[in-house]
């Protein structure tokens, strides 16, 4: 789980980098719901921006038409941001699927991610997007990877609109896609156990890290570097969201050839699950071991582990502190 800032400007950009920010996001929360900064100011943004840090361009709430579209996101391609989000809020399911497949194709030749996006109080606008369908529109849209926000600004957020289990249950299949999956909306400092449990691989906040909290304030870098810090607590265990990892045993597994290693650190928990389908896909070895990095991702592999029926032998910590899982197919 790492953390996505949204940023409206060079100047907040830098405060969102001095934080901590893992994914620097741009975008104009004074247009309509919420749409696209101008290109100067995405440009000023990505050269600023280190290419260790991602510098990601939202469209926002986009119209049903693809060739606009398309050309939109052709754009966020040529100023190499690092993914472009595409938003629906009043669409037809087919026609967004038509929308996404053309922003894929306008991103050939580029290194640049398509990212879907369905917002979870699309229920209060007539003939809104169901939000449950974000995987499914995703994998149809040819996307790589999708975002689940809000737009309402009433103070509700993303836990008013759908529920820890029906999150869960939609990341889950988002990860079992090999999709990067993001959640964000209107979240808080207390929402964060929940979003642990949730585990997305990416939380994108703005007025949790803005100075006193208030979205119009500008973002402000000591709220940045509070938030990843209590995101990196989760992550780790000091502060404990999960009540049933007191299974994990620290078993000593042998060295051997006789299985295929794979290393999860630096992954996300959706390319974890993408590297052990195509292994286990490939039947070219009886076991396999996953070296998992945080106790979250770590819950998820057990939980697609027992999904998959597949087997877990052994469980152990090796000499950095990582667990490493010995699976049988």
């Amino acid at each position: 789980m790492i953390l996505m800032v949204s940023v409206q400007n060079l100047a907040e950009a830098y405060e969102a980098m001095k934080g901590g920010a893992d994914i620097v996001d741009v975008k104009n929360l004074q247009e309509a719901l919420v749409g696209s900064a101008r290109p100067n100011v995405f440009k000023d943004v990505r050269n600023a921006v280190p290419s260790e840090i991602h510098a990601s361009l939202t469209l926002g709430v986009v119209p049903n038409q693809e060739g606009t579209v398309a050309m939109a996101v052709w754009a966020a391609g040529q100023m190499q941001a690092t993914s472009v989000k595409v938003g629906f809020m009043q669409a037809e399911y087919n026609k967004a699927v038509e929308v996404l497949q053309a922003s894929k194709e306008a991103l050939e030749g580029t290194d640049t991610k398509l990212i879907g996006s369905l917002f979870a109080d699309n229920v209060l606008y007539e003939g809104g997007l169901d939000p449950h369908l974000m995987p499914k529109l995703a994998r149809e849209g040819e996307c790589d990877g999708w975002l689940i926000d809000t737009l309402t600004k009433d103070g509700r957020n993303l836990f008013d609109f759908l529920s820890e289990s029906e999150l869960k249950n939609i990341v889950m299949e988002g990860k079992s896609d090999g999709m990067s999956t993001a959640l964000s909306g209107h979240l808080k400092m207390s929402d964060l156990d929940e979003l642990a449990r949730v585990n997305p691989d990416i939380v994108g906040v703005r007025g949790a890290v803005c100075s006193k909290g208030n979205r119009d304030n500008g973002v402000y870098s000591e709220s940045v570097a509070e938030f990843k810090r209590q995101v990196n607590l989760r992550k780790t265990g000091e502060i404990e969201v999960l009540e049933d990892l007191g299974n994990i045993k620290n078993n000593i597994v042998n060295d051997s050839n006789d299985w295929k290693v794979i290393d999860g650190t630096g992954k996300t928990c959706a390319g974890i699950i993408a590297a052990l389908s195509e292994e286990i896909n490939n039947k070219a070895h009886s076991f396999i071991e996953v070296v998992i990095p945080d106790v979250l991702n770590t819950y998820d592999i057990l939980m697609w582990v027992e999904k998959e029926n597949h087997n877990i032998l052994t469980q152990r910590k090796d000499e950095k502190g990582f667990l490493r899982m010995l699976i049988s197919p």
